[in-house]
């Protein structure tokens, strides 16, 4: 399909600075594409009657690293300003990264990097399009991730990191509360609008919880660059299912319950660990998996998630998921309604198309 179909104009005062307070207090806009009222205002407090009991939520327990390194390059004696964003790890100590400026960046080059009396350093041993290199660093295993937590920020997307800084606050906005396991680069945005008592509340209504692992990587942020959705390249992330969750999504869908996905990251982990069948097996390892309209989606009944970037590969896969034409109508209307968008902004829930209950038709 044309990436064009893709774009959209996004008044800039719409791009949320910081998340709403309470997380739950953000608006949801309800989207049924075959209901008759197709976009319904609400809250993400709404959530638990919206679903029905024996319903399942499925959360991405990942959490961010403070993965932004700032630094220079040295050659000799030469040197100048670099800035990495770590995005995958492919072993104990290298990550493949996107560096900036990458033009000058040859392989052999050192990248040093010190703050608050940590010195850690990297080789460049590979260079791809895109400026994506591989960099091989002085330390391995936990030394490297405490190395990276002492010089490293947190790597706020671009569209709030060009209009601030990143500060303490972040480090505390930018993890759901279900973060555990270090290794995202970028926050599975949807899970943040979760507090403790919204939990609850799900629990009291019998929906269920359960997680998975996505490891979110910078290629998230990047612009769909091609003209034609068949000629991007989506970037490898590490995820994982295990045989518990996908025995227990599978027990949800047999009793004819809705498996609902918090995020696109839930979403993609999940869709990559199904069988042609629809059945969910335990998925560990990378997965570059790349939903446009005319997928076939196999476990995911409802989506939450928040609204995305113009022609980026995520308002492709809520397109996929709810239609297109549908999708552009819910963001004009958010848009008008003056919803906050990305990142920190509010959130929507999606259903299916084709898929809605003869009595909301």
């Amino acid at each position: 399909m044309r990436v064009d179909q893709f774009d959209f104009d996004l008044p800039n005062e719409r791009i949320a600075l910081r998340p709403a307070r309470p997380r739950d207090a953000a608006r949801m806009l309800v989207v049924r594409p075959e209901a008759q009222d197709v976009l319904r205002d609400g809250s993400v407090r709404d959530l638990p009657g919206l679903l029905q009991r024996g319903d399942a939520l499925v959360f991405n327990d990942t959490r961010v690293i403070p993965a932004q390194l700032e630094g220079v390059r040295l050659r000799g004696d030469i040197s100048a300003g670099i800035s990495a964003t770590l995005h995958l790890r492919s072993g104990p100590d290298r990550w493949q990264a996107f560096v900036r400026p990458a033009k000058k960046l040859q392989i052999g080059d050192t990248l040093r990097f010190e703050a608050d009396g940590c010195l850690l350093t990297a080789e460049v041993a590979g260079k791809s399009d895109g400026g994506e290199v591989l960099l091989v660093f002085d330390r391995s295993g936990p030394d490297l991730d405490a190395a990276i937590a002492a010089v490293g920020h947190i790597p706020l997307p671009p569209y709030i990191a060009h209009k601030r800084g990143e500060d303490a606050q972040d480090r505390k906005d930018y993890q759901t509360i279900f973060a555990e396991k270090d290794g995202a680069v970028a926050a599975p945005t949807a899970g943040l609008h979760f507090t403790p008592e919204l939990l609850q509340a799900l629990d009291d209504a019998g929906i269920e919880q359960h997680r998975v692992t996505l490891h979110v990587g910078a290629g998230t942020f990047l612009p769909v660059k091609a003209d034609d959705t068949n000629d991007h390249r989506m970037h490898a992330e590490w995820g994982e299912v295990s045989d518990q969750t996908a025995q227990a999504l599978s027990a949800v869908k047999a009793r004819g319950n809705r498996v609902v996905s918090v995020g696109t990251t839930s979403l993609r982990i999940l869709e990559s660990a199904a069988r042609q069948s629809g059945a969910i097996a335990p998925f560990k390892g990378e997965t570059s998996i790349f939903i446009t309209p005319g997928y076939r989606f196999l476990v995911i009944d409802a989506l939450m998630t928040n609204f995305h970037l113009p022609r980026s590969t995520l308002f492709m896969l809520v397109s996929a998921f709810s239609g297109l034409e549908t999708m552009r109508e819910a963001y004009d209307h958010a848009i008008r309604e003056q919803y906050r968008f990305y990142s920190y902004g509010d959130a929507s829930l999606l259903f299916p198309l084709n898929s809605a209950p003869e009595d909301q038709k």
